[in-house]
């Protein structure tokens, strides 16, 4: 088995400040770890073992968004989507990232080659 790794994936068209940011980005951390550790334990003990290896990355709007999401889910990636409770900085119910993975590198690259770091 080769590289194992996630990746999240948030939108920079909601204005949120780094901490916020921060947090979606741990809540999807979070969600997909725990359905991969479900789903796909072996990818899950090996991202474990090795690291835990992330990268997030950005996208501009909601529509990129879901274009990123229905590319992983026709590879058969195990995806999360995180929406914000609305108590702070976006309304409730908002779209914020997706994590992709943990999954193997080569196919979690794929779909997220050409996005930019956040």
């Amino acid at each position: 088995m080769g590289t194992i790794k996630q990746v999240i994936v948030v939108r920079r068209d909601l204005g949120m400040g780094t901490g916020k940011i921060a947090a979606q980005v741990g809540h999807a951390c979070v969600l997909g770890a725990e359905y991969v550790r479900k789903s796909h334990r072996e990818w899950y003990d090996t991202w474990a073992e090795f690291g835990q290896e992330k990268v997030v990355l950005k996208v501009s709007s909601l529509s990129e968004l879901e274009d990123v999401k229905k590319h992983a889910m026709s590879l058969g990636l195990p995806w999360a989507e995180v929406t914000d409770a609305g108590h702070t900085q976006i309304e409730p119910g908002t779209v914020t990232c997706i994590s992709i993975g943990p999954a193997p590198e080569d196919v979690i690259d794929k779909v997220t080659k050409n996005l930019k770091l956040l």
